[in-house]
């Protein structure tokens, strides 16, 4: 059975301003992140992720724990940071078509965290929130074969993989087939289905934007729960995408500072660079523009000089970085 939603004049709007994005980074993000930005991004979606279920680090010790550092916390909070991390390193491996993979990849999200990690759960649970059941999951005799089902949606429909993500999303979060770990998984396995045909989706991490409107998320949830269709919950996650799609244009965008554009850029490179790389990177910045921001990356000690005239090159220093938020 194909999962119950409609395509609304939302959902049809989003898509398109979606699509246009994607055209737009895929013609300007020419390269993949530095291994760096990519580490930021992941320790960002670490933190949202588990955030969301409670988990009290922050990025800096989570930070701390991926470089091997001694971290005070609670030991569960710990381990859930150091699966998560294993994770999101093994994302790209993951078929977001198979369920066998999905179970791997609950298994090693969820190791020493619960009993049967990887397996199905063989009880049956609730949502609670406050002191009401908010939702009330299947039995567990029969989550197996909803879950099959929503594999076979996954592998036959001719649904855009935009759609079938917010879709795979939400049904996993109603079917709750897991003892713990259910919203982990949810947040992880859209991932995972975008990346298959958007592999840009490696490198945005939009459950900081599910973090930073938590309670939309549950409303969106409870809302497809209460219509018994997905609708609601799609257009929650189409807005998601649409605006985490915006900020990454964004951080190239000639409205950031020059401080923001610097920054970022440094973000992203490991290598000497010349205001022509610079240029190349913001493509409808000025060439004045580009050497104030070189300058301005000098008196902040982010670059070191050297040369002069058209062999003028600059070095990345290890100055005082700038805080993404």
């Amino acid at each position: 059975m194909k999962p119950p939603y409609e395509v609304s004049t939302t959902i049809l709007k989003l898509t398109a301003s979606i699509s246009e994005k994607l055209g737009e980074v895929k013609a300007n993000f020419l390269h993949k992140p530095s291994p760096q930005l990519r580490k930021y991004n992941k320790i960002k979606t670490i933190h949202s992720t588990l955030s969301i279920e409670g988990n009290t680090l922050t990025e800096e010790q989570i930070t701390a724990i991926l470089e091997d550092k001694i971290v005070i916390g609670s030991q569960k909070d710990i381990n859930e940071v150091i699966n998560a991390n294993r994770v999101y390193d093994r994302i790209k491996k993951f078929n977001p078509e198979s369920s066998k993979s999905f179970l791997e990849a609950h298994k090693v999200l969820m190791a020493g965290l619960i009993n049967n990690p990887g397996r199905y759960r063989s009880k049956d649970v609730g949502i609670i929130n406050g002191a009401k059941v908010a939702h009330v999951a299947p039995q567990p005799g029969n989550v197996p074969t909803l879950m099959n089902q929503l594999f076979n949606y996954l592998k036959k429909d001719q649904d855009i993989s935009l759609i079938k993500s917010c879709v795979f999303h939400y049904e996993l979060e109603s079917i709750h087939p897991f003892e713990d770990g259910n919203g982990r998984m949810g947040r992880l396995w859209q991932t995972v289905i975008l990346m298959k045909d958007y592999p840009v989706f490696e490198f945005i991490p939009f459950e900081t934007l599910i973090k930073e409107s938590q309670n939309d998320y549950y409303t969106a949830l409870k809302q497809s729960d209460k219509e018994g269709k997905s609708t609601r919950f799609i257009e929650y996650m189409l807005t998601l995408i649409d605006n985490s799609l915006a900020s990454a244009i964004e951080a190239r965008s000639p409205n950031l500072t020059a401080t923001d554009r610097i920054n970022y850029f440094l973000e992203i490179t490991d290598k000497e660079f010349s205001r022509k790389d610079y240029l190349t990177y913001y493509k409808t910045i000025s060439t004045a523009t580009a050497s104030r921001d070189l300058k301005l990356g000098l008196e902040l000690g982010r670059v070191i000089k050297k040369g002069t005239g058209n062999k003028t090159k600059y070095i990345k220093t290890t100055g005082p970085k700038m805080r993404y938020n």
